[in-house]
């Protein structure tokens, strides 16, 4: 039964050994000259003045991460519409319901004022 496993170890393996391969070489082949100037925080290539914490408006980071969440949702329509075709009846039932899903979720985002940018 584990050799039904095998594939998986060996992916899992080359995963995690293959990174650590890339970061000693780029180590050993690389140069270090850290100076002063490169260790500094690099910020918008200006020096901060008086107080860095500052409120910012969330309301920009709510509008994308929607955004996201409906964009990444979406992409699930583009498989079922290769297979429309062939698909019955308990698929097309499965695609309305996650339409409607998508459209109650749209609906309370409009409704919390999530997309509303100021």
């Amino acid at each position: 039964m584990l050799i039904n496993y095998a594939g998986i170890a060996v992916i899992l393996a080359w995963g995690i050994v293959f990174p650590v391969i890339l970061l000693v070489v780029q180590r050993l082949l690389c140069p270090s000259n850290p100076t002063k100037a490169k260790l500094l925080t690099y910020e918008c290539g200006l020096d901060t003045q008086g107080d860095t914490w500052i409120r910012f408006k969330i309301s920009y980071f709510m509008y994308a991460l929607i955004f996201v969440v409906f964009d990444v949702e979406t992409i699930f329509l583009y498989p079922w519409a290769m297979l429309f075709q062939n698909l019955g009846l308990f698929a097309i039932v499965e695609m309305v319901i996650f339409i409607a899903i998508l459209i109650l979720g749209f609906a309370y985002a409009w409704k919390e004022g999530a997309l509303e940018w100021m």
